[in-house]
């Protein structure tokens, strides 16, 4: 894919045939309507993790009809993560796309066109099909889209997307946090680290990934509130999971939070309070 940089190329290599298998599939559905196909994610922010996803991206000339949301899925079951019919380990597949005309001129809060995940492969199995909706969290994944600047196929990002306004994002990951804590018990890693980059995006303007985020918000704990952070991070960095070894409960290789929940939540609600008094400073 040459449209990707060189360093791109090194994180992905692997995983090139899988993401032609992508393109095919949006080509396939979507035909002439696609204005551009770009990864973000992992991939292009520091490298993919034992755990990412393939992050892709497609920016559509015109809105989808159910019948091209319903052939998207179909296509995407087949090749994403477990339900890869080559037979070969593939990464899960997050696949979004957006109508052009409905984040250019950029509003706020934008609406998804579709969404695939394979978080949600139960539902879709069950029959389910992604339907559009306003989703404000496409404010920082445009964002990430626009700084990663790695198409696939078709025009830089810049050229298809409007560049989002820091006061929208600012808002959309505020507005994400309940969403974020209700997951905590389910989705322990992922939460603490996120929290970690909506922490660090509103503290300093940038966005990164979630272990850089993770190494700037452990200088700025105290001491005793690291520890669930340190090895959130370890773990997504793909190292080894100590605790979980050295408990007779946890097969190897397994993760489980359920001996340092308190922990957790008083990690949590030190973070979101920093959270909560950024948000206010700036008027959230």
């Amino acid at each position: 894919m040459p449209t990707l940089g060189p360093s791109t190329i090194r994180a992905v290599t692997d995983h090139l045939p899988q993401l032609e298998q992508v393109l095919h599939v949006v080509h396939d559905v979507l035909g002439a309507e696609v204005a551009g196909v770009c990864l973000h994610g992992s991939a292009v922010l520091g490298g993919l993790r034992p755990d990412s996803d393939l992050d892709v991206f497609v920016v559509a000339r015109r809105r989808t009809t159910d019948r091209e949301r319903r052939n998207l899925l179909h296509g995407l079951l087949g090749i994403s993560g477990r339900g890869a019919r080559s037979g070969v380990a593939a990464r899960p597949v997050e696949l979004i796309v957006v109508a052009q005309g409905d984040v250019r001129p950029w509003r706020y809060p934008p609406r998804c066109e579709f969404l695939y995940g394979e978080w949600l492969r139960e539902e879709f199995e069950r029959g389910e099909v992604p339907a559009p909706a306003v989703m404000p969290d496409l404010s920082p994944l445009i964002a990430m889209v626009l700084l990663g600047d790695a198409p696939l196929f078709g025009p830089p990002p810049a050229r298809l997307l409007d560049p989002v306004p820091h006061e929208d994002l600012r808002r959309a990951i505020v507005a994400g946090v309940p969403e974020l804590l209700a997951d905590l018990a389910s989705d322990t890693r992922n939460v603490l680290l996120t929290l970690a980059r909506v922490w660090m995006t509103l503290d300093t303007g940038t966005i990164n990934s979630k272990d850089a985020a993770a190494s700037w918000a452990l200088d700025r704990l105290p001491a005793r509130r690291r520890p669930v952070l340190v090895r959130a991070r370890s773990l997504y960095l793909g190292g080894r999971d100590s605790l979980a070894a050295a408990a007779d409960s946890v097969a190897p290789g397994g993760e489980s939070w359920d001996g340092e929940m308190r922990e957790v939540r008083a990690h949590v609600d030190l973070v979101v309070r920093a959270i909560e008094q950024l948000a206010a400073r700036d008027g959230h």
